[in-house]
């Protein structure tokens, strides 16, 4: 949601790039495995090609590339939701867990199903904000 409202501005996009590329250089000294760590290079390296296409030339894509990640962020996280909690019941999934612990008479897919939908409404909610912002 963050990286959705941060691609409205360019100066709030250079931060979110920024901060971005900060939180690649901390997981590629901590990643254990080399894939981790090439696809980490591979990203710094792209958004440092678009911050300096943004920077020395007339193209202005730098919003639009941490938009685009923003919402690949936001979709993959309701597909993921629904991947792991509602189409498929694993007894050890943090939702099953959370149905043991919570009162209230909601099994693992039903947590799946409201956390889905929280996760659903937040994507909407910031391309909604983001589009107001821009209009």
């Amino acid at each position: 949601m963050a990286l959705i409202l941060a691609s409205t501005n360019i100066m709030t996009a250079r931060i979110a790039a920024g901060c971005f590329i900060l939180a690649l250089l901390v997981v590629l000294f901590i990643a254990k495995n080399w894939t981790l760590r090439g696809l980490c290079i591979g990203f710094i390296i792209f958004l440092a090609v678009i911050w300096v296409l943004q920077e020395k030339t007339t193209v202005r894509i730098l919003r639009y590339a941490i938009l685009f990640i923003g919402v690949m962020n936001s979709l993959f996280s309701v597909y993921d939701i629904y991947d792991d909690l509602i189409s498929r019941r694993v007894n050890s999934s943090d939702a099953e867990k959370f149905a043991e612990v919570c009162p209230c008479p909601c099994n693992g897919v039903a947590w799946g199903v409201i956390w889905g939908m929280i996760s659903f409404i937040f994507l909407c909610g910031s391309m909604y904000l983001g589009l107001v912002i821009l209009s």
